[in-house]
């Protein structure tokens, strides 16, 4: 079996995996990222950016060089390196609880609970719970659901059907540290743009492949086109920019407008406004049905692609 082969049947079971188990509880191996991440933070933390971006180098290279390792380690084993690419697919995915937290908000906001769906917003995203009513609780989640189908399923596949193991374990990483410290706050504004830039890099095929699925299989694959043309350009994000536009466009829904992170208010430029009506509690589950088959195709299509490149170079 080839190494291609093996990369393939082995992102197929990681993704599997996600679907049948979600995340661990405990000891999940991202969890575990993010507290050797904070460590290297409280040694080098400086209001500079140099000091950032060797943070960055520190963290991501750790583990992109982890996963070389571990690569080379099996490579004479195909069973290994498929077992080695399954686990490192389902440590980096997230699509069944991004599906799990969005239902769980959902069925809050369908029982009327309004205060059970802000209590268990922030675990799906960094709003400001308090600030938004049922409608807002809808359109947020929607959002996370879009974006986080780019951050937490596709970019991961992009980069390991372009890097294999060190390709999915260096994405997650760098995703991993934009959250921890790549957003604007006095603290991280200085130190967390390496961070930041990074991920923008790396999220941009990713974002760009999901919009494109998003078309493909939403039930409105014009309209996702034209509001992805349309409005991506004017999200303050490159990448979330394209792929929220998608979705509002194939669900025929409204993104975007103002919202609060942290105290501070943002108004964003509404997504498909001109022909998309106001987030409903039923669009998050066909939101995250949507994910779903994005996340589905996007195994396919990294799949396929690898298998089809490695075999015109022989």
């Amino acid at each position: 079996m080839g190494a291609d082969r093996s990369y393939a049947y082995g992102a197929a079971a990681g993704l599997l995996g996600d679907l049948l188990l979600g995340d661990p509880r405990r000891g999940h191996p991202v969890a575990a990222f993010g507290r050797a991440a904070g460590a290297v933070e409280r040694l080098l933390w400086r209001d500079h950016r140099g000091w950032g971006a060797l943070h960055t180098a520190v963290c991501a290279g750790g583990a992109v060089a982890l996963g070389a390792v571990a690569e080379r380690a099996v490579r004479r084993s195909p069973a290994a390196s498929v077992a080695l690419t399954a686990a490192a697919t389902w440590a980096v995915v997230g699509g069944t609880s991004l599906a799990r937290e969005a239902g769980a908000v959902g069925r809050a906001l369908r029982d009327g609970d309004v205060e059970a769906a802000r209590a268990r917003l922030p675990h799906l995203c960094g709003r400001d719970p308090q600030a938004l009513d049922a409608d807002g609780i809808a359109r947020a989640v929607v959002e996370s659901v879009a974006e986080n189908t780019s951050d937490a399923v596709v970019g991961a596949l992009v980069w390991g059907a372009v890097g294999g193991v060190p390709g999915l374990l260096g994405f997650r990483a760098v995703n991993t540290l934009d959250a921890m410290v790549g957003h604007r706050s006095p603290r991280f504004l200085r130190y967390g743009w390496a961070s930041a830039r990074l991920d923008d890099v790396a999220g941009w095929p990713g974002a760009r492949l999901t919009a494109v699925l998003a078309a493909l299989a939403g039930p409105d694959p014009r309209g996702a086109v034209r509001a992805w043309r349309a409005d991506a350009g004017r999200h303050p994000s490159p990448n979330a920019g394209p792929v929220e536009a998608s979705f509002a466009g194939a669900l025929g829904v409204r993104l975007g407008g103002t919202l609060s992170y942290g105290g501070r208010v943002e108004h964003r430029p509404v997504l498909n406004g001109a022909a998309g009506r106001p987030v409903a509690v039923t669009d998050i589950d066909r939101a995250v049905r949507l994910s779903r088959r994005v996340g589905l195709l996007a195994l396919g299509v990294t799949a396929g692609a690898r298998l089809l490149w490695k075999g015109r170079g022989k």
